[in-house]
This record gives structure tokens, C-alpha cells and sequence, in this order.
């Protein structure tokens, strides 16, 4: 299975880990860590050089409650890195945005890959700017606003409401121009969902990979991690990886996590014992 991403093409024979930049104040679990641009190049130099394929740059955080930023703002906070990055690392950039001039000016800037967390509020000005600049496009489900999120957590069947929304999407994407080999799905866990919910998805995580895309999986240190294993965001470690482990042999092909090093490890450890290979250490 392969990704897209403008000039380039991502091989996801092997999983993708794709590490987190956020350049916010507020993110829940490094917020104000990597707000200074030089910083947070050094940042996405190291998650590279740990073995990370993608660096997802976010300027607006899109926790539980989050407070929403200008265009203005998240751009001052996301181009400076880009750019910086477009010289400095040589695997695809991804922009953490639910804005499409944002998205623009990132892909302008340098970034490959769009990461539309806008969910079920879907504007179509996005599906134009993937489809113009010959982006790839994660595309999220979730409902409503940060702000507003976790109060809309009612479905009929969880599983199967996210496999109409994500399949529907696809299927616009592609009307718009984007093609099938650019599209990547992500059933947004932890983004107006239960702690059941999460792990309803993450049970029946094969069902949505008959959408023929690769699917993403961001569980890193979130929350429904903490209240099972009653951990706080700095202790949660284990319980992601355990949950990456088990998306990958459910078919993810995209793994979204802050500790990139542990990961990549536990991700070619899982994908030896799938497929059989014992690897460079046989």
C-alpha cells in the first residue's frame, strides 16, 4: 500500500510512525514544549533520526475543550517550522489543520500532506486544496468543536457510523480530483468518542480497513488510556503501545504518536511477528 504526497510517494509496505509536532501553548500532553521554531526543528530532527516517516505539524490544538485560534495566529505558528523543515528533514510534512487557507499556505510553504481534523464539519474549500496542490489527505472523523466534542458521543453503532462517514468522504475526495492513492482514513480516536467507544473502534479496526485506504491510528497518551490504566498523560507510554501494537496487526498503516523511538520499535517488532521476517538481528 502506498500514499501520494504530492512529489513523492510514501511506501507503506512497512507501517508509517508519524511523529507529533505541536507548536501550540495548550496541546494536552506538550503544549508551550516546542512553541519556539529553532526548537521545534531540533525536535523533528531527532523524531526522524529515531526513525519517524512523516512529521505532522499542528499550530492549534484540537484536545477536548481546546480553545480555537485565528488563521493568523496558527499560521505565524506553523509556517516558520515548515519552512524550516522543507531544508532540514527529508520525509513528508503533514499539516495538523481543520482550515483550508492554513492548509494552502502550509502545502505552499512545504508540507505534503494534509491532516484534515475538521471531521463531520466538512468544508469543501479543503477537498479543493488537496486536490489542486496534488496533496495527500488524512481525513478524521469527528464531531462538532474541540469545545464541543466530547457532549456529541451518541451513535447508533459506532463502528459502523464512522465507516459511512469515512467512506462517504473518500468517495467526495475523489469527485473533487483527489485519487484513491492519496487519500489515507482516520477513525479519529478519542475525538468525540467514550472510552468504550475507543475500544469498540479499536476492536473492529479490520472493518474499516475494507475501505481500501490506509488507515491512520492516533492513540498517543490519550485520555481514555489514562482512565483505564488511571495514569497521567507523562506515565501513559505503555498503554500506547500497546494499543499501536494491536492497530497494526489490525491492518493501520499510519501510526500518530509523540514518542517516536519506542514506537518504531514495538511497530517493527509487531510487523516481524505478522509477516514472519526475523529481520537484520537473524
Amino acid at each position: 500500500m502506498k500514499l501520494r504526497c504530492r512529489d513523492l510517494v510514501l511506501d507503506l509496505s512497512n507501517a508509517a510512525v508519524m511523529g507529533v509536532l505541536n507548536v501550540t501553548p495548550d496541546s494536552f500532553s506538550d503544549g508551550g514544549l516546542w512553541s519556539d521554531a529553532d526548537a521545534a526543528i531540533a525536535h523533528a530532527r531527532d523524531m526522524v533520526a529515531q526513525g519517524a516517516s512523516i512529521i505532522d505539524v499542528g499550530g492549534e490544538s484540537t484536545r477536548p475543550g481546546a480553545d480555537a485560534v485565528s488563521v493568523s495566529e496558527e499560521l505565524n505558528r506553523v509556517l516558520p517550522v515548515i519552512k524550516g523543515l522543507r531544508s532540514t528533514i527529508d520525509v513528508p510534512v503533514s499539516i495538523d489543520t481543520r482550515k483550508p487557507v492554513v492548509a494552502r499556505r502550509a502545502l505552499e510553504a512545504g508540507a505534503s500532506i494534509i491532516n484534515d481534523t475538521a471531521g463531520e464539519v466538512v468544508d469543501r474549500a479543503m477537498d479543493q486544496v488537496a486536490a489542486e496542490m496534488g496533496a495527500a489527505i488524512i481525513v478524521m472523523h469527528s464531531r462538532g468543536t474541540p469545545g464541543s466534542m466530547q457532549d456529541q458521543t451518541d451513535y447508533a453503532d459506532v463502528v459502523r457510523d464512522v465507516i459511512a462517514f469515512l467512506g462517504g468522504r473518500s468517495k467526495e475526495l475523489q469527485r473533487m480530483g483527489v485519487p484513491s492513492d492519496a487519500i489515507c482514513l482516520d477513525p479519529g480516536i478519542g475525538f468525540a468518542k467514550s472510552t468504550g467507544q475507543n475500544l469498540e473502534l479499536l476492536r473492529r479496526l479490520d472493518e474499516l480497513s475494507a475501505l481500501g485506504h490506509p488507515l491512520l491510528i492516533g492513540t498517543s497518551r490519550k485520555s481514555f488510556i489514562g482512565k483505564i490504566l488511571d495514569v497521567p498523560v507523562d506515565e501513559r507510554i505503555e498503554g500506547t503501545i500497546a494499543t499501536v501494537v494491536w492497530a497494526i496487526a489490525k491492518g493501520a498503516r499510519v501510526i500518530r504518536v509523540h514518542d517516536v523511538g519506542p514506537v518504531v520499535r514495538a511497530v517493527r517488532m509487531t510487523e516481524a511477528i505478522c509477516s514472519g521476517s526475523a529481520g537484520a538481528g537473524a
